[in-house]
């Protein structure tokens, strides 16, 4: 065995000892204390082995790309790999979220007491838009009149709206709403493959892409609204990333801020994406030409939100106060900071793990001593991961994730998936990702 590889298997296994050590030690705090209102911590979930109509997809997915997962990422026209990338995903999405059943899997998640639709029906609080905006602060804390549910409350209107839309033209009720989660989602692995390729190089974002559709994320993908703002996020990113290289900058560019204008009005964290961003114009090759219409795209929504009433750093306040008003002020900080990372560690599998490892190495390697823009794609591909795991310690430290990040970080989350990249024997890492997927699926009935 060779010392690369038996680092990796170094750095999993230390994974898998802070999860288990964030599960024997969250499960004393819960059961003497009641401060981590999780019932199987790190994760919001509680141990009930089951299967379902989606498991025997489930299982032909994964043993599909496990099988033969590298050969077409390898040899496929680049378009045809990106909408095979897309229903891959997909398919994996879906069939784990039916693993629960349809009802339970995708048509009621976002219908429970928390979720967006409780302020749609049966009364729509969104009949008037414009009203609905000005008065939207008034409502945020948990004693004020008529207040949000959690995730309304927890999460600027972009993300309400969504679903409000969805229900104006038709798309109305849980179900629609969880396919338009999953369907959308799943496109954030092609945006994070179309970023590798246009910074770090086609041969890098092809070895990525079965990492990329086969990832233990896609149990909290399906169905969950923050794999929605997922995707949104990426495509922000990845048009950035052809803006500043050279790609139609004025289109790209200006589309890229109009979508992290857009990201930051669905949840507040995902301002934390100007890492990524910040990132990603390091690696680009003409940084300055499409800054301009970045920012010009980028005003668009916070103008517009502004001037229909909504004021974004009054409901942030708000939220701060309403996160300690719930849950957020009992959990303890000095458990779940480094529980959440346990969290993460099970998001993104065994194989993320052993490819952030080598990302930490890659810009060490006397070969890629170089300026930036002209060195080796595996350190551009470390840089990029890097700044995602920066911006997702940022998150963590910042005490306003305290649990339940396997559904809040699946925006940062998917930006770490292409270090399986750097990994020799991509088989067997896909089987690991497809294994431990495929086992939270089943023997734990997660809240997402």
């Amino acid at each position: 065995m060779n010392r690369d590889l038996l680092r990796d298997l170094y750095a999993a296994l230390a994974a898998a000892l802070l999860v288990t050590t964030a599960a024997v030690i969250g499960t004393h705090l819960e059961s003497r204390y009641g401060n981590l209102h999780v019932n199987w911590p790190p994760l919001y979930g509680h141990w009930e082995p089951h299967l379902g109509p989606g498991t025997p997809a489930a299982i032909m997915v994964a043993v599909a790309v496990v099988a033969y997962g590298p050969l077409p990422a390898a040899r496929l026209p680049w378009r045809a790999l990106l909408c095979t990338a897309w229903g891959t995903a997909m398919a994996w999405t879906f069939s784990l979220a039916l693993v629960d059943g349809w009802q339970r899997g995708i048509a009621r998640r976002l219908t429970t007491k928390y979720e967006y639709l409780q302020v749609i029906g049966p009364v729509n609080r969104f009949d008037d838009v414009p009203a609905a905006l000005r008065d939207f602060t008034r409502h945020i804390l948990i004693d004020s009149p008529d207040a949000w549910p959690a995730h309304v409350a927890g999460h600027p209107p972009a993300a309400t709206l969504t679903f409000v839309f969805l229900d104006r033209i038709g798309l109305d009720g849980g179900a629609w709403a969880g396919v338009w989660c999953i369907t959308l989602g799943a496109t954030a692995a092609v945006a994070v493959l179309v970023t590798v390729r246009t910074l770090c190089g086609e041969a890098l974002a092809r070895r990525a892409a079965p990492f990329l559709v086969l990832a233990p994320a896609a149990v909290w993908m399906g169905t969950s609204a923050d794999g929605y703002f997922a995707a949104v996020a990426a495509w922000a990113v990845a048009l950035l990333a052809l803006a500043v290289a050279g790609h139609r900058p004025r289109s790209t560019g200006l589309a890229s801020g109009l979508l992290f204008g857009l990201t930051a009005y669905l949840s507040y964290g995902l301002t934390l994406f100007a890492v990524i961003a910040a990132g990603v114009l390091l690696l680009g090759s003409r940084r300055l030409r499409p800054l301009p219409y970045v920012l010009a795209g980028f005003v668009v929504v916070p103008a517009a939100f502004t001037l229909a009433g909504f004021n974004w750093w009054e409901a942030y306040h708000l939220l701060v106060t309403r996160y300690y008003q719930g849950a957020g002020g009992i959990r303890p900080y000095g458990y779940w900071v480094w529980a959440n990372l346990a969290c993460t560690a099970l998001v993104v599998g065994p194989a993320t793990v052993a490819g952030l490892r080598r990302a930490g190495s890659a810009p060490l390697r006397p070969r890629v001593r170089a300026r930036l823009r002209h060195s080796a794609p595996e350190t551009r591909l470390a840089l990029l991961v890097l700044a995602a795991l920066l911006a997702l310690l940022a998150a963590d430290l910042s005490g306003m994730s305290k649990a339940e990040t396997e559904r809040i970080w699946l925006p940062f989350a998917m930006w770490l998936l292409p270090a399986g990249a750097f990994l020799t024997r991509p088989r067997a890492w896909l089987a690991a990702q497809a294994a431990l997927a495929l086992l939270l699926n089943h023997l734990l009935l997660t809240g997402w």
